[in-house]
């Protein structure tokens, strides 16, 4: 197995940018195809079974590698405590057997623990990956040498999700059935404890009984399972962390840096909503796009929640049908660039569906004969997806490229620049002074935060007319944003300018 990339910066289109290219621009993604009123076409391009000694067991998480470099090994976990990658760009044959296609895809595996591996998460420009059990542990693995080089211990309860800090990957937050979900970091080891040659890592912080209804919180001892922490997240303003349970369907926002009380929470029922109608419907799986802006909740009331980050005090700004969620194995991810949304089903189908056209029935991929549990967006190859399910078998499919160019939506060609240097914006206003090419620093600005022929189509007319519509056009102007109203704005939790403090969740949720 070539070992995985090294390189200490991803893609231009990956979160992961330098600092300056963050305040000018924000965080850029690279858009995928704009389909025209139409339905997402997905054509499957390979099956592996997930099977060891030829035995068949149920796969349970899956992921994706996070660098473009190695964006095409796929990692699975399932019920027997393995941890498999699979290469997914191979070429499977139609005609050979299942088996054989998955000799064929599959890179290496080995036994990571004694129980289910519910979750997965790679690190470290993926030469890391950390496996969240049954077995209550968390472990970190050396890829290439396939070697346990630290266990989080502390849990009490499985394992049930892991989220990596969005630019530090030595912090991260993990979630677990017995109601607590911890925060780590994998520099701070434990001397004093060692299991065989593994160094043993403790949390750094852990709150207890974090998801309890108002009646749990009555009784003396409850239920595990009424507790259970199902899922959590590390949002990208680097300091608030969103968390999820089996007893409702309450998604709680935290401050790390003061973990004595949320601050703030968001659900699907308004206020007025009994309690009773909170209990029944827990949540799956929570995730984020990689601007940050929107976040997703299957619920189990068969429903896909969209909140946007910077206004949860409105609850959900849109909700998507169409699925079954009847487990908590059932989980949905939205894509990076925030434009569908994919979602596993227990009625045995995938389903996809597109942001900005919630009315439109989603897309049905079929093919799976079992409850479709774990899905996965490749971050780096546009339109690939991979689901696994409980026929024991993991599918990759690619969007089909029968797609209009010709009409974009206005969100794909409008930019947005913050805090430009004072002689980019004078430029900008002026419309008519060329770029001066003899600083290579400004140069390399002008291309970060310009839109370019790819992004927006040349604008037509004369210069006067083309002075006017950058001065008053609505949508297609660049919009600018002065410190006193980015100060204001509560953009300023994912985008904060450098001339700026940086605000958080916590900052707009001070009343809550």
């Amino acid at each position: 197995m070539e070992a995985p990339s090294s390189s200490s910066r991803c893609r231009s289109g990956s979160f992961f940018q330098d600092i300056r290219s963050r305040e000018l621009n924000g965080f850029r993604v690279r858009k995928r195809p704009y389909y025209e009123d139409s339905q997402l076409q997905f054509a499957e391009i390979g099956e592996v079974a997930v099977e060891h000694s030829g035995d068949e067991t149920p796969p349970l998480a899956i992921s994706f590698c996070k660098t473009a470099k190695n964006a095409h090994i796929l990692a699975v976990s399932d019920e027997e405590g393995y941890l498999s990658l699979f290469d997914s760009r191979r070429k499977l044959s139609s005609a050979a057997t299942r088996r054989e296609n998955t000799g064929k895809a599959r890179i290496t595996e080995w036994v990571a623990h004694q129980n289910a591996i519910f979750d997965i998460r790679w690190i470290k420009d993926d030469a890391r990956i950390l496996t969240a059990s049954g077995d209550q542990t968390i472990q970190l693995w050396d890829v290439q040498g396939k070697k346990c080089i630290g266990v989080l211990l502390g849990h009490t309860g499985s394992v049930k999700s892991l989220c990596s800090h969005p630019t530090n990957s030595d912090l991260l937050v993990s979630g677990s059935r017995d109601g607590s979900f911890a925060l780590w970091d994998l520099r701070c080891q434990n001397t004093s404890t060692r299991r065989s040659t593994e160094t043993c890592i403790s949390s750094t912080a852990m709150v207890k009984r974090a998801h309890l209804s108002a009646q749990a919180k009555r009784v003396r001892r409850t239920k595990t399972a009424s507790t259970s922490i199902t899922s959590v997240l590390y949002l990208k303003d680097e300091v608030s962390i969103a968390t999820a349970g089996a007893v409702d369907s309450i998604v709680k926002f935290w401050d790390t840096r003061n973990l004595k009380s949320q601050v703030t929470q968001v659900s699907p029922q308004p206020k007025s909503s009994t309690e009773k109608v909170n209990i029944m419907h827990g949540i799956s799986s929570l995730s984020q796009d990689s601007n940050g802006m929107f976040l997703t909740a299957s619920c189990m009331d068969n429903r896909i929640y969209l909140y946007n980050v910077l206004q949860l005090q409105k609850g959900p700004v849109q909700s998507f049908t169409g699925c079954q969620i009847e487990s908590f194995f059932v989980k949905s991810v939205i894509s990076p660039d925030a434009s569908s949304i994919l979602s596993g089903s227990s009625d045995g189908n995938a389903y996809v569906w597109q942001v900005e056209r919630p009315q439109m029935d989603p897309t049905v991929l079929k093919g799976h004969d079992g409850e479709v549990t774990a899905v996965d967006w490749c971050p780096s190859e546009e339109g690939k997806i991979a689901t696994c399910a409980d026929d024991f078998t993991v599918r990759v499919w690619n969007a089909e490229t029968n797609y209009s160019s010709s009409s974009r939506s206005p969100t794909s060609i409008r930019r947005r620049i913050m805090n430009l240097p004072s002689r980019e914006q004078r430029q900008l206003n002026l419309g008519s002074k060329e770029k001066d090419s003899s600083d290579p620093e400004e140069a390399m600005n002008h291309h970060i935060t310009l839109p370019t022929s790819e992004s927006i189509m040349p604008p037509m007319g004369t210069p006067e007319a083309q002075k006017k519509r950058l001065h008053h056009d609505p949508i297609e102007s660049v919009e600018t944003t002065t410190p006193e109203s980015a100060m204001k704005s509560p953009s300023s939790v994912l985008n904060p300018p450098s001339s700026l403090k940086r605000k958080t969740i916590r900052d707009y949720f001070l009343t809550a």
